[in-house]
């Protein structure tokens, strides 16, 4: 009987989440012949419409606005060649304070345990080694992000399958680099307000995985979500220097069952 190969679970918040902090695993890992699952746990119906318009203004239809950034999702899993992408399809519950919070079927209002069954199901199905996520502040206070951590760690819980489980995180001092090349080419790259310093110091991040050779694929993968070009500004850099900034993604591994010191290279140490 053939070895059952590695599996990696990433869960996102929404279309377009999978492609920043995680774009370059997914791509690196499928090509190095591992299953990989992207469960993506809302609609985006907050995002964007046609020509940039918000929820609640004219022309913002959030129904086509689903169906677009589905669209949208599908051409970025095929760029990375996701292996299986499921989709939870709670609705978007906005930034934090929006009216959206509170809507009938908005992910944030979601009781935890109702929807940690359902992602515990697909765990079950999928039994992945490794899950990635967000940290505890869903990395910058959005609600869906939070709520997708709180998720993710009781369903692990509650299955306790996945040998390793890891949190998204960003180096300080790749935010003060980004920060220096967006101000050269004009974009403004402010911190939410009211939210604690993004990013950790560097020496708190266990895991460094270099992706810069499939920085190709994970530029076209942003792409896809063209609808969403605001909130995509890194595309602005151009390939090559978005490969140079984006090319090493960073974790913090908060569950680990092989003894793989840190830090480590590979979200797989231990494991092959």
């Amino acid at each position: 009987m053939a070895e059952r190969p590695l599996t990696l679970m990433a869960v996102h918040a929404h279309p377009d989440d999978e492609a920043t902090s995680t774009g370059g695993i997914l791509a690196r890992y499928a090509a190095e012949g591992v299953t990989t699952v992207l469960v993506t746990c809302t609609d985006g119906r907050c995002g964007d419409g046609p020509g940039g318009t918000k929820p609640g203004e004219p022309g913002h239809d959030p129904g086509a606005v689903v169906a677009m950034r589905q669209a949208e999702l599908a051409a970025s899993c095929a760029a990375l060649k996701v292996t299986h992408l499921e989709t939870l399809g709670y609705a978007d519950s906005g930034m934090m304070g929006w009216s959206a919070n509170d809507a009938p079927g908005a992910f944030w209002t979601t009781p935890v345990a109702a929807a940690a069954d359902r992602l515990a199901e697909l765990i079950r199905r999928y039994r992945p080694d490794v899950v990635v996520t967000y940290d505890e502040n869903g990395f910058y206070g959005h609600p869906d992000h939070i709520q997708a951590h709180r998720v993710t760690m009781a369903a692990v819980e509650q299955t306790g399958i996945p040998a390793k489980v890891y949190w998204t995180t960003v180096p300080r001092s790749a935010f003060q680099q980004f920060g220096r090349v967006m101000k050269e080419i004009g974009v403004e790259f402010p911190e939410p307000d009211g939210q604690p310093e993004l990013g950790l110091p560097d020496d708190e991040i266990t895991t460094w995985v270099d992706t810069s050779a499939y920085g190709g694929q994970k530029f076209e993968s942003l792409a896809a979500h063209a609808s969403q070009a605001e909130n995509i500004f890194f595309l602005q850099l151009g390939e090559e220097r978005f490969t140079e900034l984006m090319g090493m993604e960073t974790f913090v591994r908060v569950r680990d069952t092989t003894g793989a010191p840190t830090p480590e290279d590979d979200l797989f140490a231990g494991l092959r």
